[in-house]
């Protein structure tokens, strides 16, 4: 099987996503054959030179004459945000494979009806929440599931970064609702939910608060002033369906944090632990054996812990980002050849999107929201 992609939009997701089909064959060598065929973005001469440089056969700066090219099996759609539902739908429609950057859309019934579209479409679908491949993180499931720390009772989580804590950052569309959606909940707090969901399942309801930190900025122009409408930080404290408690805290203005996703699964007979900055490593604490003797464990990352040896032999050389997204890659790759369903598909992203549309609606509405 021999399959050709579609890539819209450039920037750092965009070169991710074509390093990625790029590699994902060499590495894992049993995957179907990827054609680069067609890289779309504005204008056409920057399309023209970014396909040069990422190895398509050829360039447009017109997205739907891509997807109606019927040569293209998979659309890779790495655009803003709030271009994410119109060229999905269309895709959808037009039968294609969709492997689209997180989250779906701006507000939850865009991607409520990106959700219902793909149910009834013929295409697999992938949502970019490539931190859930991390073999380590993998790791982490299984021994769970195992019960090496018993029954989990609490979940503890925070993502931050320090990409707007600077006060005097300009003004840009990521402060306005109708072009950027929910602030941190949107761009960090919808990974964290993600982890919450694989270590503990679905969220059942939760009580939240926000804030907007820098409440105006200047307009880069240096004409004035203009609110910021979407919250800097992010706190919630969440039923899971099992019955468990967990928090979820999330901030975009955390000086000196730059990819601090880190949570904490305690359970009955210990605890695992593990943060995105140190991402080939796992701590695990159990209750066994003398008490002068506990503690906490590492686990670096090796390649027992599958597939990270498709990618080196010797543990502790470290895999990264990048490697992520390979593996997100061969993951949907094999759901094409093999007819499965992708993971996180559209569905699985639509659950995790509501749990941070209802993190905004328990802060907005001051009351406890039930999934």
């Amino acid at each position: 099987m021999a399959l050709s992609l579609g890539l819209i939009g450039g920037g750092f997701m965009g070169k991710a996503h074509a390093l990625a089909y790029r590699a994902a064959g060499a590495v894992f060598g049993d995957l179907p054959e990827v054609r680069l065929a067609t890289f779309c973005d504005l204008p056409h001469d920057t399309a023209e030179t970014l396909a040069d440089q990422f190895g398509f056969a050829q360039a447009t700066d017109d997205w739907q004459a891509l997807i109606d090219d019927p040569i293209i099996d998979i659309v890779s759609i790495t655009v803003p945000n709030a271009l994410h539902k119109t060229i999905a739908l269309a895709a959808l429609a037009a039968g294609k494979h969709i492997h689209c950057e997180k989250p779906l859309s701006l507000t939850l019934p865009d991607a409520q009806e990106m959700e219902a579209a793909a149910r009834k479409a013929t295409g697999r679908t992938l949502v970019g929440y490539n931190y859930l491949h991390n073999p380590i993180v993998r790791l982490a499931r299984r021994l769970i599931d195992e019960g090496e720390i018993g029954r989990p009772v609490h979940f503890r989580g925070w993502v931050d970064e320090d990409y707007q804590a600077d006060p005097d950052l300009p003004w840009s569309w990521r402060a306005r609702r109708a072009d950027a959606g929910l602030g941190t909940l949107g761009d960090l707090g919808c990974h964290l939910v993600s982890m919450s969901n694989l270590m503990m399942g679905p969220i059942d309801s939760l009580v939240a608060d926000t804030q907007i930190i820098h409440e105006t900025r200047s307009l880069p122009d240096g004409s004035g002033e203009a609110p910021v409408e979407n919250e800097d930080t992010a706190s919630a404290i969440v039923r899971y369906a099992s019955g468990a408690q967990g928090t979820l805290c999330s901030s975009r203005s955390a000086w000196g944090r730059k990819n601090k996703l880190d949570w904490e699964v305690h359970g009955t007979r210990g605890m695992i632990t593990f943060s995105q900055e140190r991402l080939n490593e796992l701590q695990i604490y159990t209750a066994d054996g003398p008490r002068d003797r506990q503690g906490f464990r590492t686990i670096l990352a090796g390649p027992e812990h599958a597939p990270y040896g498709n990618f080196c032999p010797a543990p502790g050389h470290q895999l990264g980002f990048g490697d992520l997204k390979t593996i997100e890659v061969a993951s949907l790759l094999r759901a094409i050849a093999n007819g499965e369903e992708a993971s996180p598909s559209f569905t699985d992203a639509l659950a995790f999107e509501s749990a941070i549309h209802a993190i905004d609606t328990s802060a907005r509405e001051g009351r406890r929201v039930t999934l």
